[in-house]
């Protein structure tokens, strides 16, 4: 019994700890309320929260395809590459976002065969 409630301790300290290790993107902001989202790091991203994570990656994808002039959105696509890109992320905190979203996509492009115009 004594054995047991010491696990239940021990997880439930851990899980607060981890709750109390993710940062708001605010925390990230200039002066004037903006992110630069060049200098944002895989390790800022992947210790945020889920909803931050989601609403930085949403602006992302619509950051590349307005670059594409691109004005379409597969729903199941761009969430599988936010789950890549975390994915990415979390085994690459010291790369920007940028590099994790372009190794990304370009793994996405050679699985589908997909070829981009020089």
């Amino acid at each position: 019994m004594r054995k047991t409630l010491i696990i239940a301790a021990v997880l439930g300290l851990s899980s607060i700890q981890a709750a109390h290790a993710q940062t708001s993107l605010s925390a990230y902001q200039d002066a004037n309320g903006y992110l630069d989202v060049q200098k944002l790091t895989c390790a800022q991203l992947a210790g945020t929260w889920q909803q931050d994570a989601d609403m930085l990656t949403t602006w992302y994808s619509g950051w590349y395809n307005g670059l594409a002039h691109k004005h379409m959105l597969n729903v199941a696509r761009a969430k599988e590459a936010e789950h890549e890109v975390i994915v990415y992320c979390k085994a690459n905190p010291t790369k920007k976002i940028i590099e994790a979203i372009a190794v990304v996509f370009k793994d996405m492009r050679a699985e589908r065969g997909i070829q981009m115009r020089p």
